[in-house]
């Protein structure tokens, strides 16, 4: 399937809301629309430093987004780069539409000098995972959250 990869623009809004709303969904997360202007208002404010791209199918369609930031990496003394989210519409899962996404981020790291693209998926997330396994080392880490 043509794709383009490309940043979020202010265009995006509607069919941004309505991926970003399908990616809560996935994981069972409540998120309310003035979350999601949040999270807009970061991506287009140059203060933050949160910035995604969006997978544009042949017919104009926005058909995935990925968020990614950077994160300073002390015990190497480097920067590498964060994934936040990636999701990708069921209809076009399979695509190759997320390795692209992903793909676009490395580039962008690469351009940065960035020293690694992380990110996270949930443990039963086998469909995402299969692909993450061919692109990238699962490491040993575990990840925990201290809620504030």
């Amino acid at each position: 399937m043509p794709l383009t990869i490309r940043p979020i623009a202010p265009q995006d809004r509607a069919a941004w809301d309505d991926l970003y709303a399908g990616y809560a969904a996935f994981y069972n997360v409540t998120q309310t629309p003035g979350m999601r202007d949040t999270v807009w208002a970061w991506l287009h404010n140059p203060a933050y430093e949160t910035k995604g791209f969006v997978a544009e199918s042949e017919h104009g369609q926005l058909i995935g987004l990925t968020h990614y930031r950077p994160f300073a990496r002390p015990l190497s003394a480097s920067v590498g780069g964060f994934l936040d989210d990636l999701f990708v519409t069921t209809e076009a899962r399979g695509s190759g539409t997320a390795k692209a996404l992903i793909d676009a981020v490395a580039s962008e790291g690469k351009q940065r000098g960035w020293t690694v693209i992380r990110w996270i998926t949930a443990e039963d997330n086998y469909r995402a995972r299969s692909l993450y396994d061919k692109v990238a080392d699962k490491t040993k880490w575990a990840t925990y959250d201290l809620k504030l």
